[in-house]
């Protein structure tokens, strides 16, 4: 719930940074949208630890979440103001490239090891690079040409509605949702197509 607090941060700083302010509608979606994620969050913390773990570790994760939610805002925000300027490909060769220099840093730093890998794991990351990298981030990179920040930010909430969904029909996961991440979902597509449509 607190990741998915972007939208917030997006609102704000498209009005501050951008003179993009959304209309009554796509507030009230975001709402809507959001009010679902915490429905399916209320469902999911109802187990072990309970929702309200005020734990050490649990505060960390928390702050983790709320830093989260602000470095998917400012990425959208600035993504948006480049994507004025840039075609989709050389912003996503910018934007990917970055993200693989990092990657390589932080493999430096830890000593982790990127390879061998198993050509299970290969097969894995070729399905993660085609799905939810070059249709997903990418389609929301490229949107952010077109439509506001702040609506881009509201179609990332239905990603965990999507990931639901084939973890219930992939063969190898077999993962039934609860009612609670069922009714939520469904109020997070509503809060969509309502800021969207």
């Amino acid at each position: 719930v607190l990741v998915n607090l972007h939208p917030v941060v997006i609102v704000a700083g498209s009005a501050l940074f951008l003179d993009e302010r959304p209309t009554r509608r796509q507030l009230a979606g975001i709402g809507v949208a959001m009010f679902g994620a915490l429905v399916v969050a209320w469902g999911d913390g109802r187990g072990e630890g309970g929702l309200f773990d005020l734990s050490g570790r649990a505060i960390v994760g928390d702050l983790l979440a709320l830093l989260g939610a602000v470095t998917v805002g400012v990425y959208y925000l600035v993504g948006r103001s480049l994507r004025q300027r840039l075609t989709l490909w050389p912003y996503v060769g910018l934007v990917y490239g970055a993200a693989l220099l990092v990657l390589l840093a932080f493999v430096a730093f830890t000593g982790a090891s990127l390879w061998p890998q198993p050509p299970r794991e290969w097969a894995i990351f070729l399905g993660i690079a085609l799905g939810p990298m070059m249709l997903g981030h990418t389609g929301f990179n490229w949107a952010l040409r077109y439509v506001p920040a702040f609506v881009v930010s509201l179609a990332i909430l239905a990603e965990p509605v999507g990931a639901t969904i084939l973890a219930a029909l992939l063969p190898g996961i077999r993962e039934i949702p609860s009612v609670w991440t069922l009714v939520g979902g469904s109020v997070v597509l509503a809060g969509l197509a309502m800021g969207t449509l």
